[in-house]
Parts: C-alpha cells; sequence; structure tokens
C-alpha cells in the first residue's frame, strides 16, 4: 500500500507536480492513511523500533524491518532506501514471501527514478511486475503500471508511457478503484498535453471528471480540474480556464488546503490578466500573496511576486514592480540559503545513519555468511545428486532410444521380407502359370488343331462340338497368359510403374468404368520396391472399385517430385463409412496400409456413403 501512495503522488503532473510539490504530498498521503488505516494492522514504528527488529527476531520479522525502513528513506537518503531494500528483498525470497520481494523490487525501482536512472528503475518495476502477474494482483498489476508509465514519461518517451498508462488503468478498471481510474485517465491526457494534442487531453480529462466526482476523492476532482484549466489556458481558451480553476478553490478551501488555495489564486489570477481584467485579476493575486507569506511558502512566494510584477509592469506602476522585483531576489537568495542548510542538515542525518548501518551490516554479514555456508553444502549435495539423476537418466534415454531403433528395425526387415516373399510367390507362381501350365495348354491347342484334320467327323454336329473343345483350350490359354501377367507384369519389368499402371487399366471394359490415368515426373525408373508396391496398391484399389463400388469413373494421379510420390485414386461410387470397414478388420484396407507403411509412407482414406471414396498416398524417396 505504501508504494501506493507513492505511484499516486508522482502522477499528478501539472498541479501535484509542477505547482504543489511537498505539501500538496504530504496532505495526498494524510488523506490515503486516514482512508487506509482500516486496513492496516498497527501504527507506524518508529526507526528505533524497526533497527531493534532488525537484531532480533525471526527472519519475517527483519524482513519487514527491512521494508519499512526502506520505505520511510525513499525520500531522505536514497543509499539508505536501496540497502534496506536490498536485505528485505534478500529475506523476502529466502521465505518465499513474493508479495514483500515486489514491494521491495518497486522501491527500488522508485529509488532508481529519484536517481534519475530511469533504464534501471523500469528494470526492477518489471520485476515487481512479473511477481503480481503471476499472483493475479490485479490491484498492485495497476499500481506497478503506473510506476512504469511515470519513467517512460521523465524519459519522454509519451508512446510507450501511454501504453503503460492504459494498461494500468484496465487492471483498475477491473477493481473497480474510482479515484485510481479518474487519475489515470488524467495521466493519459498529461501526456497529450506534453505533444500539444490538447483535443485528446481534453477527452480523457472530461473522461475522468465525472468518475472523479464518483469517487468523492478531492484530490483526483481538483486535479482533473486543474488540467483542465491549463489544457484550456494552451488553447487559449482563457474563460474556459478560469471557470475550471474557479471550481477548484472552494475545493481546497473546505479541506483547509493552504498549499492548494495559492496555487488556485494564482492559476485563478493568471487566467483574469489573460482576459485583460486586471484589476480583479489583483484580488487574487493578493491573496495568494498572503496566504503564502503567512504560511512561509517561500517558492511559491516567488511565483506568486513573479506574476504580480507582471501586473505592476502592465498597469505602469513601474516604482511597485521594481520594490516587489528587489523583493523577490531576496527572497530568492533566502531560498538558496535554506538549501544549502537543508543540504548540510541532510550530509549530517546520513552520516550518523551510515554509522548505525555499517554496525548493523557487520552483523547481518556474519550471519548471512553462516546461512551462505550451510546452503552452499546443501546445494553442492543437491547438485552432486541432480547430476547423477541426469546422468542416469540421460544413459537410460540412450539405451531406450538404440531399443526402439532396433525395434524398428526388425519390423522394417520383418515387413521387407514378408513384401518379398509374397513377391517371389507371385513371380515363381506366374513363372509356373506361364512356362508349365501355359505350355502345356498351348501344346495341346496345338495337337487339336493338327488332329482335325485328319479326323472324319460323321455329322455337322460332332465337328462344331470339336471346334468348341478347341476354343475353350484357346481361351484357356489366354486366361492363364493374362493371370500370369497379372501376378507380374512385364510393363512393370521393363518400362517402370506409370507403363505397368496404364497397361493393367487399358484391360478394363471403358463401357462399364472409364478410368483416366495421369502421371507426371516418372521418366526415370524408381527403386524395384517402391514401384512394385505402389503398383500392388493401386491394383488392389482399382479392383475393389470394379468389385464393391459401382462407380462408372475412376480417376488415378501419379506424381514424383522433390518431396516423393503422391498417387490419388478417386470414384464416384457409393461409398463407404471408413470406421466401420477398418473396425470390421477389412483385409484389403489393411494390406494397403502395410505395404505403404513399409514404404515410410501414408495412406489416407475418405468416403462417405453417396460420394464415392478418395484414397490418397504419399511415399517419400
Amino acid at each position: 500500500m505504501g508504494i501506493f501512495f507513492i505511484g499516486l503522488m508522482i502522477t499528478f503532473k501539472y498541479r501535484f507536480i509542477k505547482k504543489r510539490h511537498m505539501q500538496v504530498i504530504k496532505a495526498v498521503c494524510c488523506l490515503l492513511f486516514v482512508a487506509c488505516c482500516t486496513q492496516l494492522p498497527a501504527q507506524k514504528k518508529s526507526k528505533e523500533q524497526l533497527f531493534k527488529e532488525l537484531t532480533a527476531g525471526a527472519d519475517s520479522i527483519k524482513m519487514k524491518a527491512n521494508y519499512q525502513l526502506a520505505k520511510n528513506y525513499l525520500r531522505v537518503n536514497l543509499d539508505s532506501c536501496e540497502l534496506f531494500a536490498n536485505a528485505g528483498l534478500a529475506l523476502a525470497q529466502q521465505l518465499g514471501n513474493t508479495k514483500t520481494a515486489s514491494e521491495c523490487y518497486a522501491l527500488l525501482g522508485a529509488a532508481q527514478k529519484y536517481r534519475g536512472e530511469y533504464e534501471a528503475a523500469i528494470n526492477f518495476h518489471l520485476k515487481a511486475l512479473a511477481i503480481k502477474e503471476k499472483s493475479g494482483d490485479d490491484y498492485g498489476m495497476s499500481i506497478t503500471l503506473n510506476d512504469i508509465g511515470i519513467v517512460y514519461k521523465s524519459l519522454r518517451r509519451y508512446d510507450e508511457a501511454l501504453v503503460y498508462y492504459k494498461r494500468s488503468l484496465a487492471y483498475a478498471a477491473k477493481t473497480d478503484q474510482l479515484a485510481s481510474i479518474a487519475l489515470l485517465h488524467n495521466n493519459i491526457a498529461t501526456i497529450f498535453t506534453e505533444k500539444q494534442k490538447y483535443d485528446s487531453a481534453k477527452y480523457y480529462l472530461n473522461k475522468a471528471l465525472p468518475i472523479a466526482y464518483q469517487s468523492k476523492d478531492s484530490n483526483a476532482i481538483v486535479t482533473v480540474l486543474s488540467n483542465l484549466g491549463e489544457v484550456s489556458g494552451n488553447t487559449k481558451d482563457h474563460a474556459a480556464a478560469l471557470e475550471y480553476f474557479y471550481r477548484c478553490l472552494p475545493i481546497d478551501k473546505a479541506f483547509d488546503d493552504k498549499y492548494g488555495m495559492i496555487t488556485d489564486y494564482t492559476d485563478i489570477g493568471g487566467a483574469l490578466m489573460n482576459l485583460k481584467q486586471f484589476d480583479k485579476a489583483k484580488r487574487y493575486l493578493d491573496s495568494a500573496y498572503t496566504i503564502a507569506n503567512d504560511e512561509n511558502f517561500l517558492k511559491e512566494k516567488t511565483e506568486v511576486l513573479g506574476a504580480l510584477i507582471t501586473y505592476y509592469n502592465v498597469k505602469g506602476d513601474l516604482d511597485r514592480a521594481q520594490d516587489l522585483t528587489a523583493e523577490l531576489n531576496v527572497l530568492k537568495d533566502s531560498t538558496m540559503s535554506m538549501e544549502i542548510s537543508k543540504n548540510i542538515s541532510e550530509l549530517s542525518t546520513k552520516y550518523e545513519t551510515a554509522k548505525k548501518e555499517k554496525a548493523l551490516q557487520q552483523q547481518q554479514f556474519e550471519n548471512t555468511r553462516k546461512q551462505y555456508w550451510i546452503i552452499g553444502l546443501l546445494s553442492l549435495l543437491v547438485l552432486g545428486g541432480l547430476l547423477g539423476y541426469s546422468y542416469y537418466r540421460r544413459y537410460k534415454l540412450v539405451q531406450d532410444k538404440k531399443l526402439q531403433a532396433e525395434i524398428m528395425k526388425q519390423q522394417d526387415m520383418a515387413t521387407r521380407a514378408v513384401i518379398e516373399a509374397e513377391e517371389n510367390e507371385r513371380k515363381r507362381i506366374a513363372g509356373d502359370l506361364h512356362d508349365g501350365v501355359g505350355q502345356i495348354m498351348s501344346a495341346a491347342k496345338m495337337n487339336l488343331s493338327s488332329m482335325e484334320s485328319r479326323l472324319d467327323f460323321n455329322n455337322e454336329e460332332d465337328k462344331i462340338a470339336f471346334e468348341k473343345i478347341v476354343n475353350l483350350v484357346d481361351e484357356s490359354c489366354k486366361e492363364v497368359r493374362a493371370v500370369s501377367h497379372n501376378m507380374m507384369p512385364n510393363a512393370l519389368l521393363k518400362s517402370g510403374l506409370s507403363s505397368a499402371v496404364k497397361e493393367f487399366i487399358d484391360k478394363i471394359d471403358s463401357r462399364v468404368l472409364q478410368v483416366n490415368l495421369y502421371s507426371e515426373g516418372l521418366n526415370e525408373r524408381l527403386d524395384s520396391n517402391v514401384e512394385t508396391v505402389l503398383y500392388r496398391v493401386v491394383q488392389e484399389c482399382v479392383n475393389n472399385v470394379i468389385k464393391h463400388s459401382g462407380a462408372s469413373q475412376l480417376d488415378i494421379s501419379l506424381i514424383k517430385d522433390a518431396d516423393g510420390i503422391a498417387a490419388t485414386i478417386e470414384d464416384n461410387g457409393k461409398g463407404f463409412v471408413v470406421a466401420d470397414k477398418e473396425k470390421a478388420g477389412g483385409i484389403g484396407l489393411k494390406n494397403i496400409r502395410t505395404r505403404i507403411e513399409y514404404l515410410k509412407g501414408t495412406v489416407d482414406f475418405d468416403s462417405a456413403p453417396g460420394r464415392g471414396t478418395l484414397v490418397a498416398i504419399h511415399v517419400p524417396l
């Protein structure tokens, strides 16, 4: 929550950074503290109590003490702030307390921003952001994103600041933090003001104003009104600017915010002077001067004096303008002396603090060294165990991989042996049919034909019967030759895959089934196993179409390219349900898959009742 206070204080752009400085920041802190006090477990501890907790108590207490001290030193001593924040961060990481770790990162980011080390600040805020994002802390995400936007704005990287402001706004909307939403709209508007895109700035400020009123947060309301007045003044709409400044004044009066009242009177006076209402402007500038003088707000008094000098110069009262100029010069010298005294006081405080911190650091160093020794030994043991386990796992994986490779090799060899045995058997049977049965049948036909001239037929019927016998033997010869050629086609042996498929489909009656063949890239011969397997697969698919599909048209495509061979067989038949066919254990589909897998290829069946069948095959070469 403390970091949220810092984030909101930084966001109040022109009104709370450019003009109001530390007094308004103190007022904001008080208001936010009152609003959130019900959530705090105890009253704020003194530095002495926190230093005691650093030397005694559990690590969780030391972690919280370091964090609180870092917050206390953020605006006092950046070196001390970073020292305690780093110590708190180390303990938070050791205890696994991600929330405190993210807050320590945020404090380190804020410290780096005050040093002007903006890139380092962003890195710390991004680390805080990662923790909050992982824990799902939408409220914390909104705060950190806003902090990052502020740093980018300080770098004048307005587009990146705008991105982070808008992301912060989205998370603020999730948590329904109305004041935060209003102020983030205000921040976005200030980016457009810096870029002199005043229409866009007004758009976001006008969105922020009703939300600020709805939140009933006076600081949000006054901030938005003040920026609306400044944007109106930048666009030369001094009447509108005056109206907005008028609306700020009663709010600051209600809270008796002296610093705010000075700013309001000065803004109103400046707007009236721009409208040439000099006498009316002087009354407001005099009121601003009175409060600044009574409350001893020296810096703000110099700003009011500058405006009054401008007024007297315009009115021609050069003597009064000269007197105020002399007072202004004296005041500036006094302010500079106060700054020097303040710096000396801060140096003295830093020296005393450094002495305490050095003693504390020495004690922490001894404790930390012991812890490091223990952690180091444990780490070595764990690392040794992990290395041993890693070596064992790696050895086991290598052995498993070798075993798997050997199994796959044996499977390939078995598949190859089955297919080669099948093809050899086909060759043997084809040879037996062609050279054995075929030759006998041919001899029988020749003998019968030679006997025909020597036989005397008693009647015409005997002659016709004899001729039928000769014809049957002739048909048997042709059938045996056709079967042997189908089992081992000559075209496949002599000319290759494309020619063998063409010879095969040429034998199909085109009146029953119209077959179209398209081939490409098959001019060169393939490996004999690849050609044989693909031929058998195409042959099996065509036979399935003829037997089962009732198709009238069949398209076959064989294409060889750099990736391999792609084959498609598509018919317009009645189709089937592929899952049902495979579940039923169809031998034809199983044979096709087995053959293609042997070639390390893939086969897909796309079919449905009434829309034909497509078989798509791809074999890598």
